[in-house]
């Protein structure tokens, strides 16, 4: 089982860790030790468990294993440190040295970096300097986000404390794939569906751009780092779904993220926008900063209330409209990954938007066609259809978007339920259907 294949390679790394850290301290301390340096020590030999892919993925080495270990240790082994508790008899204190800090909530010791460069380096500066690189934004420990340096704000490098990321957290331990709780520090909530690509009904031209982002889901990657255009082309892809609605604009998100293997995340915008000057950035920033480098699809739907048109500057509240706007352009297009815009009007959103898009897809009310296949296909495989029922006739007859007819298949739905039937007549199918001409002030 995963699980225990992970636990067996944890286990074994852990043990290793344990035998690095006696090491350092008894060469610390000047004791009597088997070895001359930690580097003697040899790691284990892993299996195929998630951690030992993520080591063989990122093709990590001594000094990065004992980074992972150590970060893990509070999680998994934290008695592996209680030897940091040690104290300076002379000054009758811990060990500088050693680093940590303690959570009023945690009695155990939590590993800083400064504790992981004692460990590493012991009191050899070059070497310490060195291993600094280790934190920079070019390193896959800050730029893939599997460390989290949790107070550097409030001082130097070597006093934020070593911990991994709740998705490299889930990750390492269970081999799951991470997926992010919906509220306001994540206002993005998954969304799924249990349709595939032979479900989409879509005028061709629709289908045929569409699947032109599955191509480069695909492809991007090789084309940008195996054709080396990731210098000329902008990373990640932005694309616009626009039309009535009803369309198949939320739905079409969810089976490409389906038929690619990727999450879809629907940004709730009643989460995001806000009154106050600053909070709408930092919400956003929150989800772009959570979706970077994670192979999701980012869904904004009714988007002109995030990226509308920019207003003349008439006072100070409009002039930090257009800053939130421009903040908003800026952020979208160094996004990494695959966004995608929804509006029912391509001309709510402003021109600095439209321009960088990729691929700007229009969703146009069905052709009788199509409407006929969505009401073919809407109805469920138990309910048997009245032969006064003309499925052709009213396709030609109503010119509704895929959403109303699925409204209307489920009010004669739910009425052949309430006859205690599973038969649906036509007059109840008219009934849905003029309710669905009532919603918007016409009549069928």
């Amino acid at each position: 089982m995963p699980i225990i294949t992970n636990a067996d390679d944890l286990n074994a790394e852990l043990d290793w860790l344990k035998q690095v850290i006696d090491t350092r301290l008894k060469l610390f301390f000047a004791q009597e030790c088997a070895y001359q340096g930690i580097e003697e020590i040899q790691p284990p030999a892993l299996t195929s468990s998630s951690y030992a892919r993520c080591i063989e993925h990122y093709q990590f080495g001594f000094a990065e294993r004992v980074t992972l270990a150590l970060a893990l240790t509070p999680v998994l082994r934290p008695e592996l440190l209680d030897v940091f508790f040690l104290k300076n008899q002379l000054f009758d204190r811990r060990f500088s040295e050693f680093g940590g800090y303690f959570e009023s909530n945690n009695s155990g010791f939590l590993p800083t970096v400064q504790t992981l460069l004692f460990i590493l380096s012991g009191d050899n500066l070059p070497e310490r300097l060195a291993l600094q690189s280790l934190f920079e934004r070019g390193h896959p420990f800050i730029g893939q986000h599997i460390l989290h340096l949790q107070n550097l704000e409030n001082g130097p490098l070597l006093n934020a404390s070593l911990l991994l990321s709740e998705e490299y957290a889930v990750l390492l331990t269970t081999g799951q794939r991470y997926r992010p709780h919906f509220g306001s520090q994540f206002p993005a909530q998954l969304i799924e569906t249990g349709l595939g690509v032979e479900d989409l009904v879509l005028h061709p031209g629709t289908l045929k751009q569409v699947l032109e982002i599955q191509t480069w889901i695909a492809h991007g990657p090789t084309l940008m780092h195996d054709w080396g255009m990731m210098h000329k082309l902008r990373p990640g892809y932005r694309g616009l779904f626009y039309g009535p609605p009803g369309t198949g604009k939320t739905m079409t998100a969810c089976i490409l993220g389906k038929i690619t293997g990727r999450d879809v995340y629907k940004v709730d915008l009643s989460l995001v926008v806000s009154k106050y000057i600053g909070e709408t950035e930092k919400n956003l920033g929150k989800v772009f900063d959570e979706a970077e480098h994670r192979d999701w699809i980012l869904f904004f739907d009714e988007a002109d209330a995030l990226f509308g048109k920019r207003s003349e500057i008439q006072d100070a509240h409009d002039r930090y409209a257009n800053q939130e706007t421009a903040f908003l352009l800026q952020r979208l297009e160094c996004f990494d990954g695959i966004a995608i815009l929804a509006s029912n009007w391509r001309d709510n959103l402003d021109e600095a938007f439209a321009r960088r898009f990729e691929s700007m897809i229009y969703f146009p009310l069905p052709r009788p066609e199509e409407r006929l296949r969505l009401w073919q296909q809407g109805f469920s495989s138990k309910a048997k259809l009245h032969a006064d029922i003309d499925l052709m006739k009213i396709a030609r007859d109503h010119e509704f978007a895929g959403g109303a007819i699925l409204n209307a298949i489920r009010y004669a739905s739910l009425q052949a339920l309430a006859r205690n039937s599973d038969t649906i007549v036509l007059e109840e199918l008219l009934q849905g259907i003029r309710k669905e001409y009532a919603k918007t002030g016409k009549s069928g």
